[in-house]
C-alpha cells in the first residue's frame, strides 16, 4: 500500500500540481543556454479578454474561417465556440477516447485548404478494442503498467496513440469521415513546409524499460529500442502515407513514420516562420524542460541524456536527485536543446509571433507554462534564446494552449477560459 500510494503522489505531482523538489541547476553547454535575462523592454501592457468560460481540461483551438472557434478537451470532446462565449453541446462523431494519466484528446489543426475540404487533423488516445471510452484513474496507469515487468507490460493492451482526419459537417456539428493515419503519437501536430504532416509523441515506457518505471540502469538503450519508443515526431502524409525520404526507412526495426527520437514528452510544437523548421518544448522530468529544433533523424537524448533528474516523489526509499539514464547533460551525438529551465515550468502550447498588433513581439516565441502558470515570452536572436519575460504571472492560471490568431491576437487556455491578448489603445 505504501508503495502504491507513493507511485499515486508521483503521478498526481508529475500531471496535475506543480512539482515543489527540483533537480540541482546544471551546468549549461554554451552561454545563453538557460536562465536568459529579462529584456531591455519589457512588454507595454495589454488587455485580456475573456471569450468563453467553463472549458474543463481545454487543450486546443482552432479558428474557423466563419469567425467561430474549435476546441478540444482532454476528457474526448471537441466543441463550437462563438465569439459571444457561446459553447456548443459536444460534437458528434469524434471517436472514442481514453482519458488516463496526460492520455485524452489532444491537439487539432485545420489542412490549409479546410475552407474548401472541410478538413482537420487531431491526435488523440484510442481505448483498446472492446474497452468503452471514458475516464480511469490515475492509479490504474501505475498498479496495471508501471508496477509490472517488461514482459508483463508487453502483454497488456490499455489503448493506443493515434493521429486522425476527419471532414467538418457544414453545419460546425459533428466530424464524418474520421480515418486513423498512423499510431505511436498523440501530443501536438503541424504542417511542414512540404505539405507532411509532422506530429509529436510523448514517452511510451510501457514498452521498454526506463529509468522513470523504477529500472535504474547507467548503460545507454538499444538505438532502435529508443527510435520506436521514447518520445518524438513522427511525419505522416495528409492522407495517411509514408514519406518517401523518412530518416529510418532503411531499418527493418523502426517504425516507418519515425522522423526525430529522443524526447520525453514534447506538449507544444511550431514551425519557425524563416527557417520552416520545427520547433518542440519538452517536458523534463523533475527539472530540465527543454526547446529543441527537430531535424531528420536527430537524436534527442531521453531517457539516457537529460538536464532533469528523476521525480523525488517516485523514490520509494527517499532518495533525493537520483541521476536519470547515464547522469550525462551531453552526450556526442545528441542534439542539444537551444534552451532549457531548472526548475521545470511545464511547458505546453507554443507558437511564433508574426502579426502585426503587438508590433514589439515580432519573432518573439510564446510559451504556455502549466504549474509555472505563466505565459513566456522568449526574444531570439537567430536560433538562440537572448532575453526571456514571464507574462500573466499575477493571474495565477495554469496555460495549456497559446496561438496567434487570424486577427494578429494571441489566444490562450487560461486555466478554464479561453481568453484573448490585444494591445491597449
Amino acid at each position: 500500500m505504501r508503495t502504491t500510494t507513493r507511485l499515486v503522489a508521483a503521478l498526481l505531482a508529475v500531471f496535475m500540481i506543480p512539482v515543489a523538489a527540483q533537480t540541482p541547476e546544471p551546468a549549461p553547454a554554451f552561454p545563453g543556454q538557460t536562465d536568459a535575462p529579462p529584456p531591455a523592454r519589457p512588454s507595454a501592457p495589454f488587455n485580456v479578454e475573456t471569450i468563453a468560460t467553463g472549458l474543463t481540461g481545454a487543450w486546443a483551438v482552432a479558428f474557423l474561417p466563419d469567425g467561430n472557434y474549435l476546441i478540444t478537451q482532454n476528457g474526448g470532446t471537441m466543441r463550437l465556440v462563438k465569439p459571444n462565449g457561446f459553447v456548443s453541446a459536444p460534437l458528434a462523431g469524434v471517436p472514442g477516447v481514453k482519458t488516463i494519466g496526460a492520455h485524452g484528446l489532444h491537439d487539432l489543426l485545420l489542412d490549409p485548404d479546410f475552407a474548401r475540404n472541410r478538413t482537420l487533423y487531431f491526435t488523440h488516445f484510442a481505448p483498446p478494442p472492446g474497452e468503452a471510452p471514458g475516464a480511469w484513474p490515475l492509479h490504474f496507469l501505475y498498479e496495471d503498467v508501471w508496477t509490472k515487468s517488461l514482459a508483463e507490460r508487453r502483454l497488456l493492451n490499455i489503448g493506443m496513440e493515434k493521429v486522425a482526419r476527419a471532414r467538418l459537417s457544414e453545419d460546425n456539428q459533428r466530424l464524418e469521415n474520421v480515418r486513423d493515419l498512423a499510431d505511436g503519437a498523440e501530443r501536438r501536430i503541424q504542417i511542414g513546409r512540404d505539405g507532411n504532416l509532422l506530429v509529436t509523441g510523448a514517452d511510451r515506457f510501457r514498452f521498454y524499460d526506463s529509468d522513470l518505471d523504477g529500472n535504474e540502469r547507467n548503460a545507454v538503450l538499444d538505438p532502435d529500442e529508443r527510435r520506436n519508443f521514447t518520445g518524438g515526431v513522427l511525419r505522416v502524409g495528409r492522407d495517411g502515407s509514408i514519406p518517401k525520404d523518412n530518416p529510418f526507412l532503411g531499418r527493418a526495426n523502426v517504425s516507418p513514420w519515425v522522423y526525430a527520437f529522443g524526447l520525453k514528452d514534447p506538449e507544444g510544437a511550431a514551425i519557425h516562420p524563416v527557417t520552416g523548421d520545427l520547433w518542440v518544448v519538452d517536458h523534463g522530468p523533475q527539472g530540465g524542460d527543454e526547446i529543441n529544433i527537430v531535424r531528420a533523424g536527430r537524436d534527442f537524448g531521453w531517457p539516457d541524456v537529460t538536464y532533469g533528474r528523476q521525480y523525488d516523489a517516485r523514490q520509494t526509499d527517499g532518495r533525493k536527485n537520483v541521476k536519470v539514464g547515464t547522469g550525462n547533460t551531453s552526450m556526442k551525438g545528441v542534439e542539444e536543446p537551444i534552451y532549457y529551465w531548472v526548475p521545470s515550468i511545464g511547458p505546453s502550447g507554443m507558437t511564433f509571433y508574426t502579426g502585426d498588433q503587438f508590433p514589439e513581439w515580432k519573432g518573439n516565441l510564446f510559451i504556455g507554462a502549466m504549474p509555472g502558470q505563466h505565459l513566456v515570452r522568449l526574444v531570439l536572436n537567430g536560433d538562440r534564446v537572448v532575453a526571456e519575460e514571464k507574462l500573466l504571472v499575477d493571474r495565477k492560471q495554469r496555460i495549456r494552449e497559446v496561438r496567434q490568431g487570424p486577427d494578429g491576437n494571441l489566444y490562450i487556455f487560461l486555466g478554464t477560459d479561453l481568453v484573448r491578448l490585444t494591445p491597449k489603445k
